[in-house]
């Protein structure tokens, strides 16, 4: 018998065989990579764990194709230190959960980013983490290896499984490698700041700006209580909320034009303050690592919603309950940080993101909470039903990260 109550295996035959023998046996797995992540989701129903974190290793890396594969297991830091010294990187400026989470980010592994579509603030020009993938290697619930996209253009299940594995947290298939793009760093980028500016008009400045010709790769707004948690002692000590705007480019007089126009355009919004290319970096770093989350252990969520309409859910949400808002992708992404309640206050998130539109999903809550309410956003009924479809497909008995998504599979 191969199974273990915990298992890293090293080779994708290996992995085949457990998997084969735990669907076999209809034993629940849980799919980790580093376990930088474990604390999102449902528990795990699961008896056994299974990581990725022995498969590691860059496999192929062609800098001038702009494109890398790696193990699943590798860790997001051995990627970004290759991709560095080519002065390239990851375009969709893969979020890190450490600091809302309180783990270790260089447990990170690269197949987890893509196994939860995990994207930043530069998704708004460059997309998601989805877009950058072509290809999986990975093993079905049943065991069966399986390589889709990449260098290998038909895969012969007839599903795009590169689009369908990334963000099914585990819950389809095993993912073992991933091939990607990659691009080069801009050689230069610069920050346009506005302080004090109140949810409403901040996000006026955000979507003004995105609507300008001069290709903004970075929009946010963050409240007061999370400004002042902000590594970035000149931003920090100003005490008011923070509206800022990124402009990158190849060449540093394209960003200095394009910086000039755009301050020209939102000066009537208040005084213009800008950061140079090396406090851009950090910040917007800071603004990737979501670092202003950790001081407290409030509960967290994640509320996608039409950007106009990111303002007016945080303010119904603040009717039900105290609190602070981060706000990415020019207001079509909100961070909510909220007093802690039995049930992290998910009956009025659903009803306020169902009156608005969106989805909303619980990144940090007690292991207690999140087993009483459903952490990701329930699904429409026609697709609840294509997704129950494919889980029978690839994990026809159900074992891998049984419960994690959904109280359905």
């Amino acid at each position: 018998m191969l199974l273990q109550q915990s298992m890293r295996p090293s080779f994708d035959q290996d992995a085949s065989l457990i998997l084969r023998e735990a669907s076999a046996n209809g034993i629940g797995v849980e799919i980790v990579g580093g376990g930088s992540k474990r604390g999102i989701g449902r528990p795990s129903s699961a008896t056994h764990m299974l990581s990725t974190a022995m498969m590691r290793g860059i496999t192929l890396y062609e800098p001038n194709e702009l494109v890398m594969s790696a193990r699943a297991g590798t860790p997001l830091s051995d990627v970004a230190a290759q991709l560095a010294r080519n002065n390239q990187m990851l375009a969709f400026e893969p979020a890190e959960y450490a600091g809302v989470l309180g783990t270790d980010a260089q447990n990170a592994t690269i197949g987890s980013i893509f196994a939860m579509n995990a994207s930043g603030s530069r998704r708004i020009t460059a997309g998601a983490a989805r877009d950058h993938l072509l290809g999986v290697r990975g093993i079905t619930g049943a065991g069966n290896e399986f390589k889709s996209g990449g260098r290998v253009m038909k895969n012969v299940t007839g599903y795009d499984l590169v689009k369908g594995v990334a963000g099914s947290w585990g819950t389809l298939a095993l993912i073992t490698e991933v091939t990607f793009k990659v691009m080069p760093v801009p050689a230069a980028t610069s920050t346009i700041v506005l302080l004090g500016l109140s949810d409403e008009i901040a996000i006026e400045v955000l979507c003004a700006a995105m609507g300008t010709p001069f290709e903004v790769s970075g929009a946010i707004h963050l409240q007061l209580p999370l400004a002042v948690c902000l590594d970035h002692t000149g931003l920090r000590s100003q005490g008011k909320a923070i509206t800022a705007i990124r402009l990158e480019a190849a060449s540093a007089n394209s960003v200095v034009y394009r910086r000039d126009k755009l301050a020209e355009l939102l000066r009537p919004y208040g005084r213009i303050h800008d950061l140079d290319s090396d406090n851009s970096i950090n910040f917007w770093d800071e603004m990737r690592r979501l670092g202003f989350f950790s001081q407290t252990t409030a509960q967290v969520w994640r509320i996608s919603v039409a950007p106009t309409d990111g303002p007016k859910v945080v303010a119904a949400l603040g009717r039900y309950m105290e609190c602070n808002a981060f706000y990415d992708w020019s207001g079509g992404l909100v961070w909510v940080e909220a007093s802690p309640t039995a049930d992290a206050g998910a009956a009025d998130v659903r009803r306020v993101v169902a009156h608005y539109g969106g989805h909303a999903t619980l990144i940090r809550a007690d292991a207690n909470v999140r087993a009483g309410v459903e952490v990701f956003q329930p699904l429409e009924p026609g697709v609840l039903a294509l997704t129950k479809r494919l889980k029978a497909t690839f994990d026809p008995a159900g074992i891998l990260n049984p419960g994690r998504m959904s109280t359905a599979f």
